[in-house]
């Protein structure tokens, strides 16, 4: 059964009805082309480094991320043949946390600083500490974190002086593309919302923040709704693109929010779960759901839809850790280990692994938190080892979820919907489902973000009534049902692993002070 769109425009005879995604990733751009099913029928992507010039530092240069959009954009269209001239519109899907300075000229003046630069991590630390730290959690929608630009922008202005003083406004890495396509600045609600300096209440950006990072509005872009479009491409974007300038363009939003709705999580109560290199949770409503402590991040999809839940560092970088610490030279074990995991009981016969590997962001917000096996005993082995590290990472993302359930609609059971390179793994799945005790769904289509901004796309161009109508007829899912008879076992780890994690925040700095001590020289 196709889905149910309305309004798919048929111009000069010509019926419109493919639709193209842009996600611009941390790591790379993507951009996909969809049939009106849903299907991913031409695709292309390119990466680009992120540059770490001194400590702390997580940068990109913007112009190359714009070749690789254009290079993208370019190479779908080829792809696509005749289809070319079905395609409507393109909708636009980008990473979080960004911040370029430009000047007048719209020239930047710094490198795309990234979600992952913690170099203003002071200035996040003075802010935390004072009495309004949850009165600016509490309009804004976003935890206080080295990653938002409202600390950027402060440490750029100290730092940087003479650069903050020069610049013109301050941008995202989509607000810098969309400019050079358009010629304006223009950013939409949700990456507005991931700056820590946009009012979820007001839909506007923050007075108060604003005097945080010393900027007026007419620094930052104007704001949209995430189904803003143009109406026609530029003159640029059509010789770049090779695409017919009829073609709209839709605003979109940002990749977590975009990937709940690309997967189907998008009914209250949902549950996405991804696991990468890192990992996050989220979960969708429809209304702002906030944590009486600041420990989750709430972001529009569209005012009505709402996405809160919490990002962590470390997700498969824990297996990997553990992988590479066990192989042999020359042999890539991940299954083996995994299989071999298995074998251990639920539990992992008392070990217990807290996985922050890389400090860890959702739930501890601590830059210097460290990772650590509990419970070591002389009957504990690598297999043993290995199923505390699956375990511990999915026990991490449900203390999450644990701060937002009770604002999950509790009449219905939750459904969780899975992504990541960790789906590769029976074990890790399975974990899931049992920790979770709900069906997890996995969908074929890997490129969520890229499904959710066309999505999003259709809503926007009024193709499609209800927005979360569209997804639901797209997909085919992996099911992994739970085993109920792991229930008392998880939630028995899952109440060590809080009292354990809780525990042990108080001696992180310490233990942070003492592996940063400076090294004596030798001989003296």
């Amino acid at each position: 059964m196709p889905i149910p769109f309305l309004n798919v425009e048929r111009r000069f005879g010509i019926l419109r009805d493919y639709a193209i995604g842009i996600d611009i990733g941390t790591t790379s751009t993507k951009v996909v082309l969809f049939d009106e099913r849903g299907a991913a029928v031409a695709h292309h992507s390119k990466s680009y480094p992120l540059l770490s010039e001194e400590p702390g530092s997580a940068e990109q240069n913007p112009d190359e991320i714009y070749e690789a959009v254009v290079y993208s954009l370019r190479e779908t269209v080829r792809k696509s043949g005749g289809l070319a001239e079905r395609i409507g519109f393109i909708s636009f899907s980008t990473a979080m946390h960004s911040l370029i300075a430009v000047d007048r000229d719209g020239t930047p003046l710094t490198k795309s600083i990234t979600w992952a630069d913690t170099r203003s991590e002071p200035y996040t630390a003075s802010i935390k500490g004072s009495s309004d730290a949850v009165d600016l959690y509490k309009r804004t929608g976003v935890p206080l974190h080295p990653m938002t630009p409202l600390f950027k922008l402060q440490w750029l202005k100290n730092e940087s002086p003479d650069i903050f003083r020069k610049a013109a406004s301050f941008v995202g890495i989509k607000d810098y593309i969309l400019y050079r396509w358009f010629g304006e600045w223009v950013t939409d609600y949700a990456s507005a919302a991931a700056t820590g300096l946009w009012n979820m209440h007001e839909l506007t950006w923050d007075e108060e923040a604003l005097r945080l990072a010393a900027i007026t509005p007419e620094k930052l872009p104007a704001i949209q709704p995430t189904t803003f479009y143009w109406e026609t491409l530029s003159e640029t974007l059509a010789k770049e693109s090779g695409l017919d300038p009829l073609v709209k363009v839709v605003i979109g939003a940002t990749d977590g929010p975009l990937s709940n709705l690309g997967v189907g999580a998008i009914s209250p109560g949902d549950v996405a779960v991804t696991i990468g290199t890192s990992g996050a949770i989220r979960t969708t409503s429809t209304s702002p759901v906030l944590d009486a402590e600041g420990r989750t991040f709430c972001y529009p999809i569209t005012e009505k839809h709402w996405v809160s839940g919490g990002p962590v560092n470390n997700g498969g970088l824990a297996f990997q850790w553990i992988h590479d610490l066990f192989q042999k030279e020359g042999e890539s074990a991940y299954e083996t280990f995994s299989v071999e995991a298995e074998s251990v009981e639920p539990g992992a016969e008392g070990l217990l692994f807290l996985p922050y590997l890389t400090g860890e962001r959702a739930p501890l917000w601590d830059a210097q938190a460290k990772g650590s096996f509990i419970g070591l005993t002389l009957r504990h082995t690598q297999k043993h080892m290995v199923r505390a590290v699956l375990e511990g990472t999915i026990l991490n993302l449900y203390s999450v979820y644990s701060l937002i359930k009770d604002h999950v609609d509790d009449t219905k059971a939750i459904k969780i919907f899975a992504t990541g390179g960790f789906t590769n793994s029976p074990l890790w799945k399975q974990i899931l489902a049992d920790v979770f005790q709900t069906e997890v769904s996995i969908p074929e289509h890997t490129e969520s973000s890229c499904l959710g901004a066309v999505l999003l796309g259709r809503f926007a161009l009024g193709e499609t009534e209800w927005l979360q109508e569209a997804p639901m007829e797209t997909k085919q899912y992996e099911k992994v049902m739970p085993n109920h008879e792991n229930q008392e076992i998880y939630e028995e780890l899952f109440n060590l692993y809080q009292s354990l994690s809780d525990a042990m925040q108080d001696q992180y700095k310490a233990i942070h002070d003492f592996q940063n001590k400076p090294k004596k020289e030798s001989g003296k």
